[in-house]
C-alpha cells in the first residue's frame, strides 16, 4: 500500500484550481522520471478536483492509481486529494483528507490563500501526514472520530475519462496544458504507448 501524493487546492465555481500545498513520495520511480511524474501528479490532481462538485467525495481509478478527492466547499473553498495505489483502502484515505483539511483550516488563515492569485502556503504538516499514513492502520484513530463518513456517498469512477466533461479527451487536455513541460508531455505519450508506470496511465 502506497501514498504517492497528498495535496490541498483552492477551488472556484468556474476556472482553474490553485495548488496551495502538496507533498509527494516518488521514491518508487527512477530518478529521471520523478520530475515528469511530479508534474503529472499535479496535473491529475487539478483535473480531478476541478471536476468534483462542492461537498462531493469521489474516487477515480486510472491505470495503477486511485485518486481520492473531497471538495469540501463551504466558505474556505478548498479540496483535498490523495493519490494512492489500488490497495490503499478508501475509508482511511478519506479520513486522512478530512483530518488534513481540518488541520489546514485551523492553522492557516483564510486571508493568506484567497488574496493572492497563486499562493504557496507554508504547511509542513502535509509532509508529516504523507509519511505517517503510508500505513493506513495509522488512520484507525481518525476513523473512530469520523463515523459520519458514509462510504455510500463516495462516487467511484473506473477511469479519468468518466469524470471529464462530454467531448473532453485526456490526450487533448495534456496537449493544451500550460502546466506540463514538453518533456513531461513526451513522457506521457511514451508511457501510454508502452503502457508503463505513469501517474495517469
Amino acid at each position: 500500500m502506497k501514498i504517492f501524493s497528498l495535496s490541498i487546492l483552492l477551488t472556484t465555481s468556474s476556472g482553474p484550481s490553485t495548488l496551495l500545498s502538496t507533498a509527494s513520495d516518488l521514491s518508487s520511480f527512477s530518478f529521471y522520471q520523478r520530475g515528469s511524474v511530479a508534474e503529472f501528479m499535479t496535473f491529475f490532481s487539478r483535473t480531478v478536483v476541478e471536476r468534483t462538485q462542492a461537498t462531493q467525495r469521489q474516487s477515480v481509478q486510472e491505470g495503477n492509481y486511485t485518486a481520492h478527492v473531497w471538495n469540501r466547499g463551504g466558505p474556505e473553498n478548498i479540496a483535498g486529494i490523495i493519490i494512492t495505489d489500488h490497495e490503499y483502502p478508501v475509508r482511511p484515505a478519506f479520513s486522512l483528507i478530512a483530518k488534513l483539511l481540518d488541520d489546514f483550516i485551523t492553522k492557516v488563515p483564510q486571508s493568506t490563500y484567497t488574496t493572492s492569485a497563486a499562493p504557496s502556503i507554508p504547511f509542513p504538516e502535509i509532509e508529516t501526514y504523507l509519511q505517517k499514513y503510508q500505513d493506513p492502520r495509522q488512520a484507525d484513530a481518525i476513523m473512530r472520530v469520523q463515523q459520519e463518513l458514509d462510504e455510500t456517498k463516495i462516487v467511484l469512477h473506473k477511469t479519468i475519462e468518466s469524470v471529464l466533461q462530454r467531448g473532453e479527451k485526456l490526450d487533448n487536455l495534456v496537449d493544451r496544458s500550460q502546466a506540463l513541460s514538453a518533456q513531461s508531455k513526451m513522457f506521457y505519450k511514451t508511457a501510454k504507448k508502452q503502457n508503463s508506470c505513469c501517474v495517469i496511465m
